[in-house]
């Protein structure tokens, strides 16, 4: 199974997953001004859609926001839809 890899720059960052074929999945964020995470786009190459992949890079913000206390605020569709799937998570939506 391929793990979930974070990088952040200044003012935002993102959680990928490099793919066979050199095709990378991830989902892209910037920080807003109170330090939350704006969830902007979320992708998965064709090839790879339906096994799982984006979920796994929601988990990866979702868990990360727990252990820092962060706050989230999904713009991306599919993220959104996964919030409203997990009610146990409200208490990170911003």
């Amino acid at each position: 199974m391929h793990d979930v890899r974070h990088e952040e720059g200044p003012g935002g960052g993102r959680y990928f997953i490099e793919l066979e074929g050199g095709a990378v999945a991830e989902m892209a964020y910037r920080r807003g001004a109170d330090g939350r995470i704006i969830i902007t786009h979320t992708g998965v190459p064709p090839a790879f859609e339906g096994q799982g992949i984006a979920a796994r890079l929601v988990d990866a913000a979702v868990a990360a926001a727990r252990a820092e206390g962060w706050k989230i605020t999904p713009l991306c569709s599919y993220v959104a839809a996964r919030f409203r799937r997990h009610p146990e998570w409200n208490d990170l939506l911003a």
